[in-house]
Formats: C-alpha cells, sequence, structure tokens
C-alpha cells in the first residue's frame, strides 16, 4: 500500500518537478560550468606520470578510460561535420557558382570524368560543413583538454574558440579575395597553350587552399595561448625565424599545387608575416605570465608574512 501512495505522489508531483528542473536548469548548468572552469587540476612532472603508466596497473586503466573520452569527443565532432556538410548540401551550387568567379563562372569549367560534378559537388559541401563546424571541433576539443588546464588557461581556451573561428575565415577569405586573384591569371598566361581547366582540379586547389590558409591564420593566436601556459618562450621563436622560414617554404610548396616562385611566394608572405605577428603576441603573453607569476608571489609572501 505505501508503494502504491508513492507512485500516486510520484504522478501527481511529476508536472511540478518538471517545471522546477526546468527552471532551476540554467542556474545548476551555470553552478557546474562555474566549477568546472575554476577547478584546479592534479600537477604531476610528466616523468612521473610515464612512470607510473608504465608500473601501476591502475594508472594505465585511467590512460584507457581517456583514450575512450578522446574517442567520444571525436565522435561528437565527425557526427557534427556529418550533419553539417549533409545540410551544406543545400547551399553547394550557389558556393560552386560563387567560388567559380575568379576564372569567369562554372561554365568556363569542364567535367571530364563521369563523377566529376559529383566529387566537386561533395567536395565544397565538406568545405562549407568544415568552416561551420569549425567552432564545435574546437569546443570538443577544448572540452577534453579542460580537466587537465588551469582556471586561467580553461578560460582563455574558451574565449579563444570565437577568435580561431574569426581567424579560420579571415584566413579563407584572404585566400579568395587575395591570393586567387594573383595566382589564376599567371596560372593561366603562363604559356600561349590554351587553358580548358577541370571543375575537379580547380575546385580541388581553390578549396584545399582556402583551407591550409584557414588553419595557418591560427598560429598567432596558438602561439599566444602556449606562451600564456609556458610552453613557449618568445626568445626561442626570435631566434629560430631562418628555421621557421625553411619549414613555411616546405609547407608552401606543399600546399601550392605547382613549384613556380609566384604561387609558393603568395602563399610565403602571409606564413611569414604571421609568424612574426605570432612571436610579438608571445612577446606580450610572456610579459602578461611574468606580471601574474610575480603578483602570485607577492601574495604568497604576504601570506606567509602574515602567518609568521
Amino acid at each position: 500500500m505505501r508503494k502504491f501512495f508513492k507512485g500516486v505522489w510520484k504522478v501527481i508531483t511529476f508536472p511540478f518537478r518538471l517545471v522546477f528542473a526546468i527552471l532551476a536548469f540554467p542556474f545548476r548548468a551555470t553552478s557546474r560550468a562555474y566549477k568546472f572552469l575554476n577547478s584546479e587540476p592534479d600537477e604531476r612532472p610528466i616523468a612521473d606520470v610515464f612512470v607510473d603508466i608504465a608500473t601501476q596497473k591502475e594508472v594505465r586503466e585511467q590512460l584507457w578510460e581517456q583514450i575512450d573520452v578522446f574517442r567520444a569527443h571525436l565522435l561528437r565532432s565527425v557526427l557534427a561535420l556529418a550533419v553539417l556538410v549533409i545540410s551544406a548540401f543545400a547551399v553547394a551550387e550557389p558556393l560552386m557558382e560563387f567560388l567559380s568567379i575568379p576564372v569567369g563562372g562554372l561554365e568556363k569549367l569542364q567535367a571530364i570524368q563521369v563523377t566529376e560534378e559529383v566529387g566537386v559537388f561533395m567536395r565544397v559541401a565538406m568545405t562549407a560543413g568544415i568552416a561551420v563546424a569549425f567552432p564545435y571541433i574546437a569546443f570538443e576539443l577544448w572540452l577534453f583538454a579542460a580537466p587537465g588546464l588551469k582556471p586561467r588557461e580553461k578560460k582563455m581556451g574558451l574565449a579563444g574558440i570565437p577568435l580561431a573561428t574569426l581567424l579560420f575565415l579571415i584566413g579563407m577569405a584572404f585566400t579568395y579575395y587575395v591570393l586567387l586573384p594573383a595566382a589564376l591569371p599567371f596560372l593561366g598566361s603562363f604559356t600561349p597553350i590554351s587553358q580548358f581547366w577541370s571543375a575537379k582540379e580547380y575546385f580541388g586547389f581553390v578549396t584545399g587552399l582556402m583551407l591550409w590558409i584557414g588553419l595557418f591564420f591560427e598560429f598567432p593566436l596558438i602561439i599566444y595561448i602556449l606562451t600564456s601556459i609556458g610552453f613557449v618562450q618568445p626568445k626561442f621563436l626570435a631566434e629560430q625565424w631562418r628555421l621557421a622560414v625553411v619549414i613555411i617554404a616546405v609547407l608552401a610548396a606543399a600546399i601550392t599545387p605547382t613549384v613556380d616562385p609566384v604561387n609558393m611566394g603568395l602563399v610565403m608572405a602571409p606564413m611569414i608575416l604571421l609568424y612574426f605577428v605570432s612571436i610579438g603576441l608571445s612577446y606580450l603573453a610572456y610579459a602578461g605570465r611574468k606580471e601574474k607569476n610575480a603578483e602570485t608571489e607577492e601574495t604568497a609572501d604576504e601570506v606567509e608574512t602574515g602567518q609568521g
């Protein structure tokens, strides 16, 4: 009988409990987010972690748990990307028309293979899906790394996601509005041979270049964050600029479909400029980190003096 009345009571109070849960959800979510952002991780030297992995079974089990967590974040990112790529089918053809403006429109391109039009359509839709899914993928990566970060590092990483998205889109726009108008005329008039570009080659060139340049525009932000958390020193970046230029040249050669100096130079120029911008931002982050460490030490000294 007691169980019967309990069941009746649950049925009667269910609407009220549901309304309360809905009203309380924002406050509970805010409280959990605040605790998560301000929680301190367990600090352990990297060498000790590797020793524990090799010697302790519990640590190895925890490692596999973290791999499972990463797999879950990766799966959610892939599912979100798949949904957005499918959604981009609705705008893929207008995007193809927009991307083909530098060569005079879609009618100036040719489909040589039977499945070429479908492949180009899918490639453009995938590029659009990646651009739209970028902030969510970045959030999933941050969510995976956040438990091992300090509160300041967590907040900086979370605040950096909108900026990272903006930089990625700026890099893609820079490719379309600056690099392509300079590169395509050169490629189309290098010799007297008539140009009949295939859609597959053209859209592969354009979308690949936009994605790579967009990703490289993230470099200053990444360097700033890594310097802020103490992983990178600005002095090292400044001293190794020659090596960086060589690496950038290799990357530019890999990104561009041709090895002519004009196109390589068009890709290298913004990449080198971004590298030196990264050095400047690294110095700013390093100065801010030193100032914060000095304030922390002063506070610790005051506490010790007060206790003494």
